[in-house]
């Protein structure tokens, strides 16, 4: 039986897929780091379908070039990371980041009903700052956190060190296997966003799904 949601204190919110419709500025980013090591020779080519780089959103940068791959030499990965950092910086000062529609208004209908909501990102801390500069984010989060504060520890582990100092019963929030793996290792509920950048059998374990983010309106 599912728990009745209007006990519920604190909201947790992952970022990108969730709230942050990110991949249009993720893509061409993404690409010109593949460039990079194409001239570099680390790589054959730099084409790639765009359901590959979706599967990168959502992991922090350690274990999204792990992922991609590991042999690459450390001093590498710092420069094509640092060219995905300036060409995602570069949009997000040009105004081309892209909440999903009804993100804002739903962060505010929550802050105004009494919630407690965080930010938990798997990203750099400039990132974290930069969307809350462009969105003013501090105005509805009550805490913000990016996964490089904590040296890119997973996000399960972040919210065990951060969780007693947040007010209970807690609920996760996210769009990948991560976010909900986050949410049941410290026992919250988990909400699981169908319209992110997950595959549908990520959030099978969810205790929620949405298709919406105004959906959240009709849980909480």
């Amino acid at each position: 039986m599912l728990k009745p949601l209007e006990h519920i204190k604190t909201v947790i919110f992952d970022w990108d897929g969730t709230l942050h419709d990110s991949f249009h500025i993720y893509k061409p980013a993404f690409l010109k780091s593949m460039s990079f090591l194409v001239k570099e020779g680390y790589i054959l080519h730099a084409n790639y379908e765009d359901d590959i780089i979706k599967t990168y959103l959502g992991l922090n940068p350690k274990d999204m070039w792990a992922s991609f791959t590991p042999k690459l030499p450390d001093h590498i990965k710092e420069e094509a990371s640092a060219i995905i950092s300036k060409s995602m910086t570069e949009s997000i000062l040009n105004h081309e980041a892209r909440l999903y529609e009804g993100a804002l208004d739903t962060l505010k209908y929550l802050k105004d009903k009494g919630y407690h909501l965080v930010y938990l990102s798997n990203s750099k801390t400039y990132y974290m700052n930069l969307m809350d500069e462009v969105f003013d984010l501090c105005r509805y989060f009550d805490l913000m956190i990016a996964s490089e504060m904590y040296q890119f520890m997973p996000k399960k582990m972040i919210l065990e060190r951060i969780k007693s100092t947040l007010q209970k019963p807690a609920i996760m929030i996210g769009d990948r296997f991560l976010d909900i793996e986050t949410g049941m290792y410290n026992k919250f509920d988990t909400i699981g966003c169908l319209y992110g950048y997950g595959k549908q059998n990520e959030l099978k374990d969810a205790t929620y799904l949405i298709t919406n983010i105004k959906d959240l309106e009709k849980l909480l």
